[in-house]
């Protein structure tokens, strides 16, 4: 057992640090005040400094905290480094810049007593006072990065990002966080959710932070990084349903306009749209076998959970299978080519007046070889992921908490 483990609490209170002289003290105070109006008896302050200049540890340190020294930067590095060394049980983060209450965390203990693995505090549900978050952040950014996260893994949260949050330490550490950025804070909750955790939230207060500089967060790159992140950990809405929807418009406009045109009010459809919706079936095929290499791959890395469904396609699936239809499709192809340079040979190989009809054979021989070719290749990778799966030296996925995810 690591030294530090050695004397286990029930509550380390965990500060992520950067240059926080200015507020690390008033947050390591208002820590105990926190710690002693939740009745925790035994409980611990970690300060994990990310590599300050300033004299935030020393400060921290003199005040009652212990100081995680973390090299590696990044908020998500300070904080998996904090939660490894944590002794308590529980787990009580929050920023180290004076925005969160700390005397709240008798919000976090009775949920977590009771066992939910992780309690969100809620900004939204609570209190934001004047001038602690910037205007786009408060009506456009965090409510946008919300409702996608719901919507993408139903966590059912109202604040999607919140700095202050209570977990169970050896559940959260079972999730296998990877992130050392900002992004953090969504695999926290997107892996727990998909994991089927229990979560909840509670209110809380956000309030001006005590800085006299710039904050450590920039809002449109970390806001990118967490969206980033949520789109790759949702293949579904990543590739499978654009996808889908392509091919759900393309395919029987493709089939229709291969053999006539279509007429809408005074507006011809031919030809060119042929060509348009034969170009957006196979972007759309393409992008559903992304999804299906992307979901499978992220269940043999552990990335996300087991998907069952998914599982049983893989392991049905056949090479040869794949390679047969891929093989009809390009042959179908090849043969429309052909059919079209027979009716081109009927007129002695000439310039073809009304070329539509050669155009239409052209144009669907392309979709039919273009889709071939992407099933026939596309099986050799399913195939090699589906034989290098790992079963042999790597530990279980959890089931998921949604199977179609």
């Amino acid at each position: 057992m690591n030294s530090s483990r050695a004397k286990e609490v029930e509550l380390t209170i965990l500060l992520p640090c950067l240059n926080e002289e200015e507020s690390v003290k008033s947050c390591v105070e208002a820590a105990h005040r926190g710690a002693a109006s939740a009745g925790v008896a035994s409980y611990e302050i970690v300060v994990a400094d990310n590599g300050s200049i300033d004299h935030s540890a020393s400060i921290a340190s003199q005040a009652g905290a212990r100081i995680v020294h973390v090299e590696k930067r990044g908020y998500g590095a300070a904080l998996m480094a904090g939660i490894s060394e944590a002794r308590g049980r529980f787990v009580v983060m929050a920023d180290a810049d004076g925005s969160y209450d700390l005397e709240q965390i008798k919000a976090f203990m009775p949920g977590l007593r009771k066992g939910t693995a992780l309690v969100m505090g809620s900004r939204f549900r609570g209190e934001i006072k004047p001038g602690a978050m910037p205007w786009l952040n408060r009506f456009v950014g965090n409510p946008s990065l919300t409702f996608i996260g719901n919507l993408l893994f139903r966590c059912g949260l109202t604040d999607f990002h919140s700095g202050m949050r209570g977990f169970d330490r050896s559940q959260i550490l079972d999730l296998n966080l990877t992130t050392d950025g900002m992004e953090f804070a969504s695999e926290m909750v997107i892996k727990a959710t998909l994991a089927g955790l229990s979560r909840s939230e509670v209110p809380i207060t956000l309030r001006p932070d005590m800085r006299s500089r710039p904050p450590h967060l920039r809002r449109w790159r970390d806001g990118w990084r967490h969206l980033r992140f949520m789109l790759l950990y949702s293949p579904r809405w990543l590739f499978m349903y654009p996808g889908l929807a392509l091919m759900a418009v393309c395919l029987p406009m493709s089939i229709y306009l291969a053999f006539r045109p279509i007429e809408v009010g005074g507006l011809t459809l031919d030809v060119h749209t042929l060509l348009a919706s034969v170009t957006g079936m196979a972007v759309g095929f393409q992008l559903a076998v992304l999804a299906l290499f992307a979901r499978l791959y992220a269940s043999r890395a552990h990335l996300l959970p087991t998907a069952p469904t998914l599982e049983r396609f893989a392991k049905a699936f056949s090479l040869e299978y794949g390679i047969g239809m891929g093989l009809v499709l390009v042959l179908f192809g090849i043969g429309l080519y052909l059919y079209g340079v027979v009716l081109w040979g009927e007129r002695s190989f000439g310039p073809i007046i009304q070329y539509e009809r050669t155009l239409r054979l052209v144009i669907a021989g392309s979709g039919c070889l273009l889709i071939g070719l992407q099933t026939l290749f596309s099986s050799f990778v399913l195939s090699l992921i589906s034989d290098t799966s790992g079963e042999n030296n790597l530990a279980p996925a959890p089931e998921p908490a949604h199977p179609t995810q």
